[in-house]
């Protein structure tokens, strides 16, 4: 059951204790004979809805009205005013109030009130609700605490609050492309409809406009005899993941585009108008500008799928995320295999730690599932992967001069915390504060820089 939270501010004490013996057996309702303390309480615990007289002493209604609505634009606000002025009414209405009362204040005619009120609350809390059941059961795992994959996550988040909008993801082939797009789905308003995958590269280009648009009986030599409903059709109200859009042929793309603009497509031999309200997420490991300086790709569909672009770090710049990514992939073999796997070697850490992962995740993923059926429980080794123990492979960065920079040795030895410190204060000195060009100094990518300087930042003066 939802349970509401009411705050009444009025000045007047026998409303408040009116009000308040009549709601509290329904609501957990709290009064306050000002604005300004109401508004401290706000700010430490959202109410619903807020009973807000006009005429208060100090900050008076309409002000703290704004100010409320500024804190969270979803708290509803019901004026009270002393006497019915139009004026007040439609100002107040003006800066975001749900509804107004007239004293002397009807209990029945406030009840009445807050009931339609809370149910607009309703509504949304029961989406909610629904929303987060669904991201609990299909929301996809995306394993990390780099700086790099929380950013895009924190993006996505952002990303996800338009349903339509359409979004591009790039990144390198096997950085998870389908599961930031998935995320995006079960984040959006579309998370009650489905999530429908294409992957165009693999769909023979004759065959695409069918899959997405559909076709209608005897379209074609071997079509269904009734006919095919398409991806948009299928997909409507939610999200349709076009994976390698870069592979689309360019009939294709010239239809994808007009479907874009105005929601509008014929099924492959139709003659009757079709319209489908579908999110399109798109993805390619391809450079589409380069596709379109080659008349590859259509330019005005790169704009049209590029509203909102979302570049996927690659493995090797989330270098930190490497052994929670492969220590996720070694229960989920485990369970898979019934194999009682618990960790990983040191010697299989270094090696996962410095392999180049051209791969990417899908490559972590594969060599974890080659050394759960290899290997011997409980412990997984650097040969149950397939690297040899003499033959790891280091990682190579492009050198940085220092110049005259460099600390001079201790004579008991380097303190690598205090050597990393000055190799990083020194880039930033030489590259004028600039992380990127400091990053390429030191031959580190900019992720990987970036949380090398934020670790230190709180304990130098960088």
């Amino acid at each position: 059951m939802i349970h509401y939270k009411i705050y009444l501010i009025d000045d007047e004490e026998s409303i408040r204790h009116g009000i308040g013996i009549n709601l509290k057996r329904d609501y957990d309702i709290q009064t306050f004979a000002n604005a300004e303390t109401a508004l401290s309480q706000i700010e430490r615990a959202m109410p619903d809805l807020v009973l807000l007289d006009i005429g208060l002493p100090g900050m008076n209604g309409i002000d703290a009205l704004k100010r409320i609505k500024s804190i969270n634009p979803n708290i509803l606000v019901v004026i009270i005013t002393g006497f019915e002025d139009i004026d007040t009414v439609i100002t107040s209405m003006k800066f975001g109030a749900y509804d107004y009362i007239v004293k002397p204040i009807q209990i029945s005619a406030l009840r009445h009130c807050i009931t339609n009120a809370l149910d607009t609350i309703r509504l949304q809390k029961e989406v909610q609700e629904l929303q987060g059941k669904a991201i609990r059961e299909n929301m996809p795992c995306i394993v990390g605490e780099s700086n790099a994959i929380q950013d895009v996550m924190l993006f996505i988040r952002k990303v996800a609050s338009s349903p339509v909008t359409p979004v591009l993801i790039t990144g390198e082939s096997g950085t998870g492309k389908e599961l930031i797009a998935a995320a995006i789905h079960y984040q959006s308003p579309n998370f009650k409809g489905p999530f429908v995958t294409l992957n165009c590269a693999a769909i023979p280009g004759e065959l695409i406009e069918s899959e997405l648009f559909g076709y209608e009986k005897g379209a074609f030599s071997g079509a269904n005899v009734t006919g095919k409903k398409g991806l948009l059709e299928i997909a409507n109200d939610g999200t349709l993941f076009l994976d390698e859009i870069g592979d689309l042929s360019l009939a294709a793309q010239s239809k994808l585009l007009r479907w874009l603009e105005n929601g509008k497509f014929y099924k492959v031999g139709g003659t009757v108008e079709q319209q489908s309200t579908v999110r399109i997420v798109s993805a390619t490991n391809k450079n589409l500008e380069s596709l379109v300086d080659s008349e590859g790709f259509r330019l005005d569909l790169f704009y049209r799928i590029g509203v909102i672009k979302v570049q996927i770090p690659s493995l090797k710049d989330r270098k930190e995320d490497i052994i929670p990514i492969a220590e996720y992939f070694l229960a989920e073999f485990s369970n898979r295999f019934n194999k009682p796997f618990i960790s990983l070697s040191k010697e299989a850490q270094s090696a996962l730690r410095h392999h180049p992962w051209k791969g990417n995740i899908r490559e972590l993923k594969n060599l974890i599932e080659r050394g759960v059926i290899i290997g011997t429980p409980p412990v997984i080794h650097s040969e149950d992967l397939g690297f040899s123990a003499n033959k790891i492979t280091p990682s190579r960065n492009a050198p940085m001069d220092l110049g005259q920079g460099f600390p001079s040795l201790p004579k008991n030895g380097i303190d690598l915390e205090s050597l990393e410190k000055h190799l990083i204060k020194e880039a930033l000195r030489q590259a004028e504060g600039n992380d990127t060009k400091a990053a390429e100094l030191l031959g580190l990518s900019y992720y990987a820089f970036r949380y090398r300087r934020k670790k230190y930042e709180s304990t130098t003066d960088l």
